[in-house]
């Protein structure tokens, strides 16, 4: 006697985790924006326009930010909706001091364990953005900025000091990246960039550390500065 193969059946646990993987959709979606500076700090998050831009009801998007708001990335505020999240001067400072000296670490190990051909594609990367910066193409030199850091992560070899870069680089990028909008801030940054090249090519590990923790401080005034003007 054969038995016959059911098909799934419909039915609130399985709506439940279609409504469950679409609001994971739309935080990674979201979450993106934010951290690419799509959406900068203070942005209002609606509820109802959301859905109606995602095509969605309102619940995945109440769960997506709710996500978002566990992960620091939005500010939850009862009874007014939620807004991209924009931390207290002492907060951000605290962020700040901490991502430098996990950026410093980073690039000091860097200086030391670097291979050759790691050190050649930094070095590469870097001149390709004196291109950008002197063309002035602000979108390409802030996504190949993402790509500097990263290179120095990997080149530290320290792969739990990566993971731990990364989680606060990620709480900061809407920060990071508009400084960028800054005055004259390109070719600071460029500059900056130029003494952390030229300490891990030398293998210079503490030059390396201190020019690196130098432009994290310098990233976080120069978006202290622009704070002010929008």
């Amino acid at each position: 006697m054969s038995l016959a193969v059911m098909p799934p059946v419909a039915g609130p646990l399985s709506e439940a985790r279609k409504r469950v993987t679409r609001a994971e959709e739309l935080r990674l979606q979201l979450a993106d924006e934010i951290t690419r500076g799509r959406l900068p700090p203070g942005t209002a998050l609606d509820e109802t326009v959301l859905a109606a831009r995602f095509g969605v009801s309102r619940t995945p998007v109440r769960e997506a930010l709710r996500e978002l708001a566990a992960s620091g990335l939005v500010d939850a505020r009862p009874h007014r909706g939620a807004v991209v999240a924009r931390p207290s001067l002492e907060r951000l400072q605290d962020m700040f001091d901490v991502m430098a000296e996990l950026e410093a670490l980073c690039a000091g190990l860097a200086a030391l364990a670097m291979t050759p051909a790691e050190r050649r594609q930094l070095d590469q990367l870097h001149q390709s953005m004196g291109d950008m910066m002197r063309a002035g193409d602000f979108p390409a030199y802030r996504e190949a900025n993402e790509q500097f850091h990263a290179a120095l992560y990997a080149g530290s070899h320290n792969d739990y000091l990566v993971e731990i870069t990364v989680g606060t680089r990620r709480r900061l990028s809407p920060f990071r990246r508009a400084q960028f909008h800054a005055l004259g801030r390109l070719a600071l940054s460029h500059r900056e960039h130029e003494r952390v090249v030229t300490a891990v090519l030398r293998g210079e590990r503490d030059a390396a550390a201190a020019a690196m923790r130098s432009h994290i401080t310098i990233v976080h005034d120069a978006y202290e500065q622009y704070a002010q003007t929008v």
